[in-house]
């Protein structure tokens, strides 16, 4: 039974927070600006059409940059928004627990960004127009793509629920993100490799979403990137619970 509960909680906030996702010119703001960003790199910037092959390397090898920014504007609002009008302390006296409400609102941004990352499937169809792709390649990118969303918007749900400021929920955000794809950039990883023994340079780089989303791309999906990428999420969602824990309890 409460099982049933929990999962009939998390359903009712997804809806809640999907709607006003939806219910708002944010949603297809976010959706157009990440739809053109998209276009805009894979076209020009990674010169799609003069590279002679029918894949999407140049168009998955942005998604790290573009998440950095693009998924903590999303997350910047799930928390410091409640905080700032208010409404957080009436969201927290309702019959749902803590952990109810952060799942409910992660699950519903990772949804949305899930959206948004359908709409990109026009790219699929061009390339199997054009060529013969490797659509287990591309799918496995997918799924890759829609993790590293997943784990950047853990780290920004966390950071949201730090303060009531958006601008400085996307900075802290942003950061942590940056961080966590420099720790795997192969220029950082060669300065380390200069002093730091091999372990230490293997220990920063598994830290690294950069280094899991690149073997997922290749069409290998290892558990060790799975469970990375499953990892962070339990581990951010868990600290965003605490913080807001503390804060009822305070």
């Amino acid at each position: 039974m409460q099982n049933g509960n929990f999962l009939r909680n998390i359903r009712i906030i997804m809806k809640r927070e999907l709607a006003g996702y939806f219910g708002s010119p944010v949603a297809y703001v976010f959706i157009v600006i990440f739809l053109l960003l998209t276009g805009f790199f894979t076209f020009y910037i990674s010169n799609f059409f003069e590279a002679g092959q029918a894949d999407l390397k140049g168009f998955f090898q942005w998604h790290p940059w573009l998440f950095m920014f693009l998924v903590p504007a999303v997350a910047m609002r799930l928390w410091a928004e409640e905080r700032r009008l208010g409404t957080i302390e009436l969201l927290l006296t309702l019959p749902v627990t803590v952990t109810d409400v952060v799942l409910g609102k992660f699950l519903a941004a990772w949804f949305f960004i899930g959206i948004a990352l359908a709409l990109t499937f026009p790219l699929v169809l061009t390339v199997m127009f054009l060529g013969n792709p490797d659509l287990g390649v591309i799918f496995c990118a997918y799924v890759g793509s829609f993790l590293m969303a997943g784990t950047f918007l853990s780290v920004g749900s966390m950071t949201s629920a730090l303060t009531r400021s958006q601008v400085v929920s996307f900075i802290l955000a942003v950061v942590a993100c940056l961080f966590l794809i420099l720790a795997g950039f192969a220029p950082v990883t060669a300065v380390l490799s200069g002093w730091a023994p091999a372990w230490l340079v293997d220990l920063v780089s598994s830290t690294s979403v950069l280094s899991h989303f690149a073997s997922i791309a290749r069409g290998v999906l290892d558990v060790r990137d799975l469970l990375y990428y499953l990892s962070v999420m339990v581990f951010m969602i868990f600290v965003n619970g605490v913080i807001l824990q503390n804060r009822e309890s305070a």
